[in-house]
């Protein structure tokens, strides 16, 4: 009796969290090749009640959905963390911003991969990203606060929206380059992402073009080998 009292006592000092049953889905994609095939299974193959489950997620797709989005949260707090960020241009957050998330995203690399690539309709990949999608636009609004100097507020508006957007384009971008990623370390995919965002702003200010060119050369040399 008293070695299963102390062993409910140890259980009971483990808080179940959401970042828990995140972690443990996503050890179950990898060792066993393929999504867990309902709440019930899942939650009995982890030791935990559907009650439990509920608790944090509606369904698998919802806790599928979520884990970009935890890799996103962990971005943001990481990022928050330097003591130079709050006085960083637009510029520099997004940087930093996309060389933590694809660090996260490497150590992580095998989930990916697996969870993107399972599906050949690029629809239901897209969808896995849906959640994501929201909380990087916020993320963009926030640090692209008085960049856009447009005196009209509704022209100011139009390029928020435009560049929030374009923004997501661009990590979608990134993210595909990411995945056919082949260099040691992924040192091209820092590349991309230095050259891209150094075009994007190029761009977006009307200065000269050459950062957009030298872009260009270097998609054009990657997708030609």
């Amino acid at each position: 009796m008293m070695a299963t009292k102390t062993k409910e006592v140890l259980t009971a000092a483990v808080p179940l969290t959401a970042d828990t049953i995140t972690e443990k889905y996503m050890h179950y994609c990898l060792e066993n090749n393929k999504k867990p095939e309902s709440v019930y299974l899942f939650s009995k193959h982890i030791g935990i009640s559907e009650k439990e489950f509920y608790n944090h997620f509606a369904s698998i797709d919802s806790l599928e959905k979520s884990v970009f989005v935890s890799f996103h949260q962990l971005t943001t707090r990481l990022i928050a963390q330097s003591d130079d960020i709050a006085q960083a241009s637009f510029r520099d957050k997004l940087l930093a911003y996309y060389f933590t998330y694809f660090e996260i995203l490497t150590a992580n690399r095998s989930y990916v991969v697996f969870t993107l690539k399972e599906d050949k309709n690029r629809l239901n990949s897209l969808l896995k990203l849906k959640e994501l999608r929201n909380h990087f636009k916020q993320f963009v609004t926030e640090a692209s606060a008085g960049y856009l100097k447009a005196k009209s507020e509704r022209i100011r508006n139009a390029q928020q929206d435009a560049l929030e957007e374009g923004a997501w384009i661009q990590l979608m971008v990134t993210m595909k380059f990411w995945l056919d990623d082949e260099s040691i370390g992924f040192e091209k995919t820092d590349l991309f992402i230095e050259k891209s965002i150094r075009a994007t702003f190029d761009l977006i200010d009307t200065t000269p073009l050459e950062s957009v060119i030298d872009f260009g050369k270097f998609l054009i040399k990657e997708r030609l080998k």
